[in-house]
């Protein structure tokens, strides 16, 4: 089997190697299995070089970008990197190859389908709780998964308007679109299927500047994070490895 590839836009390093971390654990997978790429770093160069012939699937994790934030307000980082996904995904999309974008997929994908994104829907920092559409109930990613779970959120955009291609999985109270599927193989989700409670609390530690919250409530949100029981959006990320792992 060939490796899977994370594709991780996060300039921090303590918080892009717990994401991988948290990839890592979330779907079993080894080591050695993943190859990671930071996009952030350097360009992604010709999609040739990636040998998706040998990839079982793309996984591209969260982000401190927004991509419905206005162009001129985005950093060359930014611009550079959207760029680079857009590309990917032209091919991916046309190939229904295996992806799954987590909490920045979102926009990512939702924004190069044609759906609109912008902040109506942002969710503050915490748990939001997830509830499977009866296409989500039916669908091979979440298999096993209870009809509603608790799932980790923070995001300050969000799906407003579907794009026309995709199948809504799952919503929630706040957000009208926590889980979609472009084709039979392009996966998106709103939440974080790879954080756990320690992950989570150091991300609110990493990003207490960024604008997701006031940084006084830095050290509350913390504290609710580590006391917060989420164990079932792990599951995605195995049932992804699982499902097209054992196809390749």
């Amino acid at each position: 089997m060939g490796r899977f590839i994370l594709i991780s836009t996060r300039e921090h390093d303590l918080a892009a190697s717990d994401e991988v971390r948290g990839v890592l654990d979330a779907s079993g997978l080894d080591a050695d299995a993943l190859r990671v790429i930071r996009l952030e770093r350097e360009p992604l160069g010709s999609l040739d070089g990636l040998g998706l012939e040998d990839c079982p699937g793309i996984i591209l994790g969260g982000s401190p970008f927004n991509a419905s934030d206005h162009p001129s307000t985005k950093s060359a980082t930014q611009l550079r990197c959207e760029a680079d996904l857009s590309r990917l995904l032209d091919v991916l999309v046309a190939e229904d190859f295996p992806f799954l974008g987590a909490c920045y997929g979102v926009g990512t994908l939702g924004t190069h389908q044609g759906g609109r994104v912008d902040t109506h829907f942002g969710e503050p920092v915490g748990t939001s709780r997830i509830r499977l559409t009866d296409q989500g109930r039916r669908d091979p990613l979440l298999a096993g998964l209870p009809e509603e779970f608790d799932a980790f959120v923070g995001h300050k955009e969000a799906v407003s308007e579907l794009p026309e291609s995709a199948v809504l999985l799952a919503d929630s109270a706040a957000c009208p679109v926590q889980m979609f599927r472009v084709k039979s193989n392009l996966y998106a989700t709103q939440f974080h299927p790879e954080l756990d409670p320690a992950g989570l609390a150091q991300r609110i530690m990493i990003y207490r500047d960024a604008g997701y919250f006031p940084p006084q409530d830095a050290q509350r949100l913390h504290d609710e994070a580590m006391a917060a029981l989420v164990e079932w959006p792990a599951l995605i990320l195995r049932n992804f490895v699982r499902r097209y792992g054992a196809e390749s």
